[in-house]
């Protein structure tokens, strides 16, 4: 539940009082900072756009130089580099440019926060759309949601195949251990949001650290957050066209990927409480999509990895979203969030944990 590298089609203008430049983004700066170093790219005057709808890395795109890249940033005021690491993100990309994942073209990192305030990134703009509606996928015929469902699949199964040592990233992360520090990590979130009481969220908390598998398909690159709406996609044809929001990318257990897509898909998108939620509208077989089952043997068919102890994953999964949107439903009764729908994400706790309780006896 991340900020990917594009949110909507089409950007929102946001400027600063100088009328040239986009909160967070000195074009001044930026400009004589390309002419140093990618003067093909300073050659006209910069323009730039935030591209809205995110939650965490502040995004935008830029023209520069006759051409449309996306430029990444960590947002305003933060002080934990590790948890808008862009070189992180830049790394994985270009990593993954000639496998068959398809991303974003990595243009350009700086880590230099004296440019911006902060590191960023440029990459090339990636044409399609991110569906994250109830509104955009219901103009979809049945076989454009069937054809989308499943290049979803092929895609992560594809990311789950690349060999880490073949693409440069075998010291990207630490697959021993992966499982238990993620509960461990969620833990430790829940602790920071809790604001009322949450029955069952300590017992599913504690059922997964004592039951956690040793990760027999530990060692992959797991992308973290993956989900339809951190897709760019096209349906004329039906394609993934990019891959976005890598910041929480690892080596680890590509079965958490599968575990929280299918959270996502059908114990979200599986309920009327998420209908017009921020969160997983426009998600699952209630909005004419395959099943989770359908998905689970796509994926199964298309990569080596063992489904086996899928269950325990989707309690991960569970206990992940619970405590995230607890966190949403704690800044938004201190009215720390901004747009619409933050006033229900509070209700999907409950069925969250009830559910990955459910899950987490099964395994």
């Amino acid at each position: 539940m991340t900020d990917p590298a594009t949110r909507h089609p089409t950007p929102e203008r946001h400027r600063d009082t100088d009328g040239g430049s986009p909160a967070g983004l000195d074009l001044g700066r930026l400009g004589r900072y390309l002419a140093e170093h990618r003067p093909d790219l300073a050659t006209d005057p910069l323009r730039a756009e935030l591209i809205t709808g995110g939650r965490s890395n502040l995004t935008y795109l830029l023209r520069a130089g006759g051409q449309e890249l996306v430029l990444r940033r960590p947002p305003l005021g933060h002080v934990l580099a590790t948890a808008h690491d862009m070189a992180r993100e830049f790394r994985v990309i270009s990593a993954l440019a000639p496998t068959d994942v398809p991303v974003p073209d990595a243009v350009l990192l700086c880590s230099d926060p004296d440019v911006l305030g902060a590191p960023f990134y440029l990459m090339r703009r990636v044409p399609g759309e991110v569906f994250r509606s109830r509104q955009q996928t219901d103009r979809l015929t049945a076989e454009q949601r069937h054809g989308l469902a499943m290049a979803m699949m092929d895609t992560l199964a594809a990311l789950h195949t690349v060999e880490p040592e073949a693409v440069g990233l075998a010291d990207f992360g630490r697959p021993e251990g992966y499982l238990a520090r993620q509960v461990r990590r969620w833990a430790g979130q829940l602790d920071r949001s809790r604001s009322r009481p949450l029955p069952g969220i300590d017992e599913l908390r504690d059922r997964l650290a004592a039951t956690a598998p040793e990760g027999r398909n530990a060692g992959r690159i797991v992308h973290g957050d993956y989900r339809l709406d951190n897709l760019l996609a096209t349906v004329d044809p039906v394609t993934v066209a990019g891959v976005l929001d890598w910041e929480m990318a690892t080596l680890g257990d590509p079965l958490a990927d599968l575990g929280l897509l299918l959270t996502y898909w059908e114990v979200l998108g599986g309920s009327d409480i998420a209908d017009g939620n921020p969160v997983a509208d426009g998600l699952g077989p209630r909005a004419g999509f395959p099943t989770g089952g359908e998905l689970i043997d796509r994926y199964a068919d298309r990569s080596a990895v063992d489904v086996g102890p899928l269950h325990w994953h989707i309690a991960l999964g569970c206990f992940k979203l619970a405590v995230i949107c607890e966190g949403i439903h704690y800044r938004y009764t201190l009215g720390q969030t901004l747009g619409e729908g933050f006033d229900s994400i509070g209700d999907m706790v409950a069925p969250l944990v009830a559910h990955g309780l459910n899950a987490v006896r099964e395994s």
